[in-house]
C-alpha cells in the first residue's frame, strides 16, 4: 500500500542562491548538501540540512519557466512541499483514482536522481505539493543524503527498540 513517510523538503523560490544563502546558511547554520542546476526545471537548487527534512532554495534559469513565472508574480517566497512517499507510481495511480488533479501522472527524474510528481494546487488548497521517491541513484549522487537518511533510521531503530523494551518490562512487572 502507497504511503507517505516523511515531509521532504520545503522549497522556496529565490531570486539569487548566494544571497538567499546568505540568510539560511550563514545566520541560521544550515549545511549545504548540494548545490545544482536542473536544466530540465529551468532552475539552479541549493539543498540545506534541518535534520530529516531539508530546505530548497530554487532560483528560475529561464525567464519562459513556470519558476520565473512564479517569482514574478509572488516575489521570492515559499513554493511547494514535498513529501516522500515509498511507492510514486502506486501513489500517483490511487491519487488519480480518488479524483486528486496531478500535473504529470508520470514520475519524472528531479535533482539528484530522485523521481518526483507534482499535486496541482487546486487539489490541495492552493499548496503545491510534490511527491518523491528516493532512489539509489540519489544515495550514489548525495552522500550527505545517505547519511542523513542512516541517522533517520536508527534514530527510529533505537525508539523502537526502547518503546518495545518499556512493553516487555511492563508486561512482565503485572
Amino acid at each position: 500500500m502507497p504511503y507517505v513517510k516523511r515531509i521532504d523538503h520545503v522549497a522556496i523560490v529565490v531570486e539569487d542562491i548566494e544571497t538567499a544563502l546568505g540568510f539560511w546558511r550563514d545566520a541560521l547554520g544550515l549545511e549545504v548538501t548540494l548545490i545544482e542546476d536542473v536544466p530540465d526545471m529551468h532552475s539552479k537548487v541549493a539543498f540545506l540540512e534541518t535534520g530529516y527534512s531539508e530546505i530548497e532554495l530554487v532560483r528560475p534559469t529561464d525567464k519562459e519557466s513556470g519558476i520565473y513565472r512564479y517569482l514574478k508574480e509572488h516575489g521570492p517566497s515559499m513554493h511547494h512541499i514535498c513529501l516522500e512517499v515509498n511507492n510514486i507510481r502506486a501513489f500517483i495511480q490511487r491519487l488519480v483514482g480518488q479524483g486528486v488533479r496531478m500535473i504529470n501522472t508520470e514520475p519524472v527524474v528531479g535533482t539528484g536522481g530522485r523521481l518526483i510528481a507534482f499535486i496541482h494546487p487546486k487539489s490541495a488548497q492552493g499548496v503545491l505539493v510534490e511527491l518523491y521517491e528516493l532512489t539509489g541513484q540519489e544515495l550514489e549522487m548525495r552522500p550527505s543524503r545517505s547519511r542523513s537518511l542512516l541517522i533517520r533510521f536508527l534514530s527510529r531503530l533505537k525508539t523502537q527498540i526502547s518503546n518495545s523494551l518499556r512493553s516487555r518490562r511492563s508486561n512482565d512487572q503485572r
